[in-house]
């Protein structure tokens, strides 16, 4: 059977935006472009998938539609469409032309209805008919031929409803009545009333008992007291509302199904649109080309050394249109030189020629992407002309060791620019081998990280971006299956044209970054904190830090006992056993059996929604609940922490090396992964219970110190309010002081409730909380939350004035700065979408508190490693986590360490208020902390 896929186009354009919006995709040019990247993403997807004989995407026109004549008002309180979305639709449209699809629209009527009329032509035509949306709405259209696609999210496919997929959603009996209970509940979204009052389970229940609106209309006497009430005034609202919801199946189309056979697609409009975009990973995924329209010049071979740059001929370059594309003889277009080198006297020579340039870029190629265990495989340097080496390692140790001990000048050379992508990767890889990476040195990615912090930074997306090319894709040099590092049965040959493009490339990337860098006034936030930072962070994960094993096991040993109990109180409860960890059963047990509450909701599989969040709401209705959180809460535990860490021991170390990542949050906090260390809970007995096993080297003690209350001494700073920095100041206890001042009454007469309201409001609202937020959150009514944040802002009045300033400086610069002058950059700041508009202003208010937070402990620990260093203790910086540090001591340094780490993350900045760190000791990091 013939397929017919019909695509809702603005609606999967809002999917795609929004599904960027916490880290969008911004193009050098600094425009956002995550719609159109997500909506060429998800046709392609949709083109392979359902490979469909014909297709329409199906646009809603600039003007008003019918349903605007019929009631004004219709979408009326809808926020404007952010202006990214707007700009991005005639790309789009571009697009799809270049793709050979037909695009739809007609004037006055909406996608829905263009969908809906070739929706229902092409079932008649015996058609297979697939209606591409995630709008509820279409529901209604769904019948034998017409299938309902929602895209899914990540790796998830496409969710297909049919017509026993709609009827088990939404407890109807046809499609059809999808129109009823939309009339019935009205859309907030497109200002469509329905009958007030009137939810989803309401009007389910109305139409399973009467069938449709107008059977309700005409049987208004089975209905009542408030309800009957609410339907007998609202009728003729819900008869327009029923109008309203229903998709026209008659629009007047020029166009018949058999009409929208697709074309071949224009290959070269999409590339050039592609490169326009700056998608030229498109190009080699959809295309199946190069990035670079033009084949590779082939250059002259002048002596091994010279430091004159090769030139191209013409007849080297005539030779070279022949070469495929495919092959590794795709080289950069420009002029280069790369050369092999394998044996130790050419490597002594290079050494020697290396020294004399100013700057030079290594890279290293090894067997492994983690760096404590990886083996160098060989060694990259590129110098000014387009110049580079591969230094080919031996596998045996011992020769091995030659070859690095020739280049060790060049690592160890403390007035050579050392230039690097990733350089914490190679410092770690290199000292394993001995070799101390010395400084002056510059990291493109954390260069990158600070000119674009919510970008990536991988260097085939900055070849890309700043140099428009990466010719040599690592799936073409190792093949589908293998990582970048993991080289190590490749001949040298055949690394070598990759390893020194890469080099190459980081060269060519330094100077646009520096001059960026410049031009943006991060190069003080780089040089100061970033790069001093770096060997820090890799010294720590070397370090390692040790396990209890015991200790896991004891724990791991208590919470299955607990959670057997637990088990077994549920099943009590319950009346029977079943699957704790189905979602389904769990939810038909709580709302089918005990009937716990009357407002569950559904997931868009027609299951309960079982979620820790929905289930808190529903905590205290039944006792099952809770023990079932409990259980919930012991698994995760379990299986994050207790069971996973004595796997990531490392084989040879016996301890966790985790990885801590320096580009990879906006903010400019540190983060870690394998393991992340970061949400170790520190809430809670039984999730404090998982630091017990970590513990310092022999002979040694744990020792932590963090910041107290930093973020708020900050806002004490940046708002200069009187109240907050006299409280600081008179080292109160900070909530107890604001739940005094905010209900009037002397510090000491402040009860355990209200400072606890204080604590909450105090976190909450430098995130940006908003009284419903906060009600939740403190478990009362919303007026008695609005309340706390009016007294609030009333007690501490620079603090709204900061906020309101810092959100008018992001309005007028596009960006915020923390104190040092690292930048975030808040493009939807101006947005007329409200959704938008505000995720963008609490930015505003929160990135500049939390960014300097960042800065002022990353300015710590390189102090506290230079000081360890340069006095020359034994003691070592294992663990960084928030506003954290931990250490492992010997006993006999433990004062020194402290009187040394308190003074050094005291001074990191100096503020109008006190910057306290508090400390602690033991055998462990629970008992420390």
């Amino acid at each position: 059977m013939r397929k017919l896929v019909l695509l809702d186009a603005y609606a999967l354009i809002f999917r795609a935006y929004y599904g960027l919006i916490r880290s969008p995709r911004i193009n050098s040019r600094g425009e956002n472009t995550s719609a159109i990247f997500g909506f060429v993403n998800t046709l392609e997807d949709l083109l392979s998938t359902l490979r469909p004989d014909l297709v329409a995407v199906c646009f809603d026109p600039a003007g008003p539609t019918f349903r605007h004549e019929l009631f004004p008002d219709y979408k009326a309180q809808r926020e404007a469409t952010p202006e990214d979305i707007r700009r991005a639709v005639p790309q789009i449209k571009r697009i799809v032309e270049a793709y050979g699809l037909p695009l739809v629209e007609i004037e006055g009527y909406e996608a829905d209805d263009i969908v809906g009329t070739l929706a229902v032509r092409g079932a008649a035509r015996g058609l297979d008919v697939y209606m591409i949306t995630p709008d509820k709405d279409y529901a209604q259209l769904v019948r034998p031929g017409v299938t309902m696609c929602r895209p899914g999210h990540g790796a998830a496919g496409l969710e297909r409803l049919g017509v026993a997929e709609v009827c088990a959603k939404y407890a109807i009996t046809h499609p059809a009545q999808v129109i009823d209970l939309l009339a019935l509940m009205g859309d907030t979204a497109d200002n469509i009333p329905g009958c007030p009052g009137v939810g989803e389970k309401t009007a389910a229940k109305l139409i399973a008992q009467f069938g449709s609106v107008e059977q309700l209309l005409t049987s208004t006497d089975q209905l009542k007291g408030a309800l009957q009430k609410k339907v007998v005034e609202h009728a003729d609202q819900i008869r327009l509302s029923k109008t309203l919801t229903t998709i026209h199946t008659d629009v007047p189309l020029e166009v018949e199904p058999e009409d929208l056979t697709p074309h071949p697609r224009n290959r070269e409009l999409l590339r050039q649109l592609f490169e326009e975009l700056e998608f030229r990973t498109f190009i080699r995924r959809f295309l199946g080309e190069p990035s670079t329209a033009s084949t590779a010049e082939a250059v002259a071979e002048p002596d091994l050394f010279s430091q004159t740059a090769p030139t191209g001929s013409k007849e080297s370059a005539e030779s070279s249109e022949n070469i495929s594309t495919s092959t590794l003889d795709d080289l950069t277009t420009r002029p280069h030189e790369y050369h092999l080198i394998e044996n130790l006297k050419d490597a002594e020579e290079l050494c020697r020629n290396l020294l004399t340039f100013p700057t030079v870029s290594i890279d290293t190629e090894t067997t492994s992407v983690e760096a404590m265990s990886a083996e160098l495989v060989g060694m990259s340097f590129a110098v000014e002309g387009n110049r580079a080496w591969y230094v080919a390692v031996p596998r045996e140790t011992a020769e091995a060791q030659k070859f690095i001990e020739a280049l060790r000048p060049v690592f160890e050379s403390d007035t050579l620019l050392k230039v690097g992508q990733n350089l914490k990767y190679d410092l770690i890889v290199l000292a394993h081998y001995g070799i101390e990476l010395h400084a002056p040195m510059f990291d493109t990615m954390l260069a990158h990280y600070l000119v674009q912090p919510e970008q990536r930074h991988n260097m085939d997306y900055l070849a890309e971006v700043y140099l428009h090319h990466r010719t040599i894709p690592i799936s073409q040099l190792i093949g589908t299956g293998r990582t970048q590092r993991n080289m190590a049965d490749l001949a040298p040959a055949e690394v070598c044209d990759y390893a020194c493009e890469d080099a190459d490339i980081t060269l060519a990337l330094y100077p646009p970054l520096r001059d960026e860098m410049e031009r943006n006034a991060v190069s003080r936030v780089f040089h100061d904190i970033e790069m001093p930072l770096m060997p820090v962070l890799a010294r720590m994960e070397m370090a390692g830090v040790r396990l209890d094993l015991q200790a896991l096991e004891e724990t791991e040993r208590q919470f299955r006992e607990r959670m057997a109990a637990l088990e077994t109180d549920i099943y009590d409860l319950a009346g029977h056993s079943f699957t704790l960890t189905s979602p389904r059963q769990v939810g038909e047990v709580l709302f089918d059996e005990l009937k716990i509450s009357d407002k569950a909701k559904k997931t868009k599989t027609g299951q309960y929604s079982t979620s820790e969040e929905v289930l808190e709401t529903f905590r205290t209705t039944h006792p099952i609940v809770e023990k079932i959180l409990a259980h919930r809460a012991l698994k995760k535990l379990l299986s994050t922490y207790v069971e996973a860490l004595p796997r990531l021991l490392h084989p040879q170390t016996g301890r966790i090396h985790t990885s801590f990542n320096q580009a990879v949050t906006a903010t400019g906090r540190l983060s870690s992964s394998n393991p992340n260390l970061q949400n170790i809970p520190v809430r809670g007995e039984d999730g404090r219970e998982i630091r017990r096993a970590f513990i310092p080297e022999e002979g040694c003690t744990f020792f932590s110190a963090d910041y107290s209350q930093i973020e708020l001494r900050i806002m004490a700073h940046l708002s200069q309010d009187a109240h907050l920095m006299a409280d600081f100041r008179a080292g109160r206890d900070i909530h107890a002081a604001t739940a005094a001042r905010i209900f009037g009454k002397a510090i000491e007469e402040v009860s355990r409730d209200e400072r606890r309201k204080a604590k909450t409001a105090n976190f909450g609202i430098i995130y940006g909380i908003s009284a419903f937020g906060l009600a939740e959150r403190m478990g009362v009514g919303r007026a008695e939350a609005k309340n706390l944040i009016d007294s609030y802002f009333a007690t501490y009045p620079r603090v709204k004035e900061y906020m309101s300033e810092s959100i008018g400086q992001a309005r007028s610069r596009g960006y915020i700065l923390t104190a040092f002058g690292r930048r975030r950059y808040l493009a939807d700041i101006n947005s007329r979408n409200a959704t938008v508009r505000g995720y963008a202003e609490r930015n505003a208010v929160n990135a500049p508190i939390q960014g300097t937070a960042a800065d002022i402990i990353k300015r710590a620990m390189v102090a506290i490693d230079r000081r360890l260093r340069t006095e020359g203790l034994a003691a070592r910086m294992i663990l960084q986590v928030h506003d954290e540090l931990n250490f492992s001591v010997p006993h006999d340094e433990l004062p020194r360490l402290r009187t040394l780490v308190i003074e050094e993350m005291e001074r990191a900045y100096t503020m109008s208020v006190p910057l306290i760190a508090d400390c602690g000791d033991g055998p462990n990091w629970l008992t420390a902390h």
